[in-house]
């Protein structure tokens, strides 16, 4: 990063075009807002540098030595992104931060420059040079200009810029304009004819910006955030969005309006705003998106904290057009809506597995199973396609049941997608490439039911994992047995909202005794029962109806409500047990364990997928 402090003068007369990026927001500075603060600055710096040149001249002290007395006016920070440009042309600068500042500045200038056209001014053709390239070297009428706007401002820019500026109109650019040509002229009424002069020596001068010029290793997002105090967060999805036109505009691509209501309109509505996730990790949908799409068109993890400079990386090298990417991010994003349970996926299974994967916060898993929906229908079937999403579900299912460290999943299911990519189109071949990537090298990746069983006899669950996660696995295991049984009662159960209970309590000491009868044997009983009662055995379901004031409750007190609570097909087994003990738990955690790995099957290195 190439950050350094300027004046107007350094930053403006070097022949050069700032660029706005087309969707860049409007031009929002106003006389009340910025405008008339502004000015007032420029006539309390112009001021102080009239006083010290007064007293130098009083004292005989150089004029130089005396403008450096003056203390600058900093106007902030602007971020520039250089740009490719013709081997002999005008460098190119796209203005990614700071576009209300420059382009104010351009109108105080503009409207000084007025003043001295009016007073004969030999400064006036110093300040045009501050607005427009030398004639010698521009190529077309926009190059003329220092500052070009986005496309929307276009024609009125010129018009802003000309020398005939017409009395009437309201765009903010003429508005502007309009007001610092008064103002100066006000300046300067009735005062020393110097007084112009000096005004215009604390604007050139004196008047300094910091510019931030990125360079290729440089991060725009990690900038911005430091800039603003990191008090808001910088939406990634907008400085993309401007690169994106913005090299398709410089590459002449056609109908962009066109190309932007198409595929990115709907990106700018407020659910795709809407930020996802948790405490520092949140982000807008769209960001997650973009993230997603990097991932899955890269075969590389992408970070959203530097997707700016990932997808500029990206596009310099894939050297693809921009109605190409957008039509994709645009296929991307229908496919997210699924993922994400805003639109209805094409069957309740896949349904099911999407859910629990977003309800599980397993968002490193999103970019495969987006890519996966935009494959053709030629490429891989409906069902094998339900599958792939199936199987990955089995394997973040199994993983978290055992404990498995969570880390280095991203680059697991890049190792996937980048399989599943490189497989002939043949819907054996490419289920085979996954679940290869799935078992790992040795084949200790996805925990098999020996493991499964040994966690859910053995491992805590209430405390280890959050209840929402404890909640998702028993539902399911509840769900499959409902489905599995064709006695059942119908029921429609949101188990996501019904209340974890421990069978045996965590309270039990008082109506729970202990059966050993000698003290190490009780001490032994009391510790075992300490470490059962978190276990998964230990743990089930229950529905409002449940009398809570018996949770603490001794067994022969509590074992009723668990026959009320029948209609969950898990709580049957607990109300036919006549004692409720360690080694009940450890039976239930057995079965419990059984049953998961039917609802999350783990196959084998090379098969297919149960139905």
């Amino acid at each position: 990063m190439d950050a350094n402090t300027y004046s107007l003068k350094q930053i403006l007369t070097q022949d050069r075009r700032y660029v706005i990026p087309t969707f860049q927001r409007d031009y929002e500075w106003t006389l009340d807002g910025q405008w008339a603060l502004l000015f007032e600055d420029l006539v309390e710096t112009s001021d102080r540098l009239f006083q010290a040149r007064q007293q130098a001249a009083a004292s005989g002290e150089s004029l130089a030595k005396a403008d450096k007395k003056v203390p600058p006016h900093f106007l902030g920070a602007i971020v520039c992104d250089q740009l490719a440009a013709a081997a002999g042309g005008l460098d190119l600068r796209a203005v990614i931060d700071g576009q209300q500042r420059l382009t104010t500045v351009q109108l105080v200038l503009r409207g000084v420059l007025d003043v001295l056209i009016e007073h004969r001014s030999p400064r006036a053709k110093q300040v045009r040079r501050l607005l427009e390239n030398h004639p010698d070297i521009i190529e077309s009428p926009e190059e003329r200009h220092k500052l070009w706007p986005r496309r929307k401002d276009r024609q009125v820019w010129p018009i802003a810029m000309a020398d005939d500026l017409p009395e009437q109109g309201t765009h903010l650019y003429l508005q502007a304009r309009r007001y610092f040509s008064q103002r100066t002229r006000e300046a300067v009424k009735g005062a020393e004819p110097e007084r112009l002069d000096t005004l215009v020596d604390a604007l050139l001068d004196l008047f300094k910006l910091v510019v931030i010029d990125l360079e290729d290793n440089d991060d725009a997002q990690v900038i911005f955030e430091v800039l603003n105090g990191r008090q808001t967060p910088l939406s990634a999805a907008d400085l993309v969005k401007n690169l994106l036109f913005l090299r398709g505009e410089l590459s002449d691509e056609k109908e962009l309006e066109k190309v932007y209501d198409t595929y990115w309109a709907p990106f700018d509505e407020q659910w795709w705003k809407t930020e996802v996730g948790r405490g520092h990790a949140q982000r807008g949908r769209r960001d997650v998106l973009l993230s997603g799409w990097l991932t899955a068109v890269s075969r590389s993890e992408a970070s959203v904290s530097h997707l700016y400079s990932q997808v500029r990386g990206y596009l310099d090298s894939a050297g693809r057009k921009t109605v190409d990417v957008l039509a994709e991010l645009h296929d991307f994003g229908r496919a997210y809506r699924v993922v994400v349970g805003a639109e209805p996926a094409e069957s309740e299974s896949l349904r099911r597995s999407y859910q629990r994967l977003d309800a599980l916060g397993i968002t490193t898993v999103t970019p495969l199973l987006m890519w996966l929906r935009t494959l053709p229908s030629d490429y891989i079937s409906a069902a094998s396609h339900a599958s792939v999403v199936r199987a990955v579900e089995s394997w973040v299912v199994r993983r978290l049941l055992v404990g498995a460290n969570t880390r280095g999943y991203g680059k697991v299911f890049v190792d996937v997608l980048r399989a599943a990519d490189q497989a002939p189109a043949a819907d054996a071949l490419l289920i085979d490439a996954v679940l290869r990537v799935l078992h790992g090298v040795d084949g200790t990746l996805w925990p098999d039911d020996d493991e499964l069983a040994k966690a859910f006899v053995t491992r805590k669950f209430y405390g280890n994992l959050t209840q929402e996660r404890i909640r998702l696995v028993l539902g399911a295991i509840d769900q499959h047995l409902r489905e599995t049984n064709p006695k059942t009662e119908p029921a429609d159960f949101q188990y996501e909202k019904l209340q974890i209970e421990h069978v045996m309590p965590r309270q039990w000491r008082q109506h729970w005794p202990l059966t050993a009868t000698d003290d190490a044997g009780r001490l032994l009983e009391t510790q075992r029962r300490d470490e059962a009662i978190h276990r998964i055995g230990n743990l089930t379901l229950v529905t409002p109806t449940f009398n809570g004031s018996v949770s603490n409750a001794g067994w022969a007190v509590k074992r009723p409500e668990f026959s009320q609570q029948s209609m969950l097909r898990m709580n049957g087994p607990i109300a036919s047990h006549a004692d409720w003990s360690i080694d009940a738990i450890e039976e239930r955690g057995r079965m419990l364990a059984a049953l998961a790995a039917k609802v999350w099957p783990r196959l084998p290195a090379s098969g297919s997928m149960p139905s």
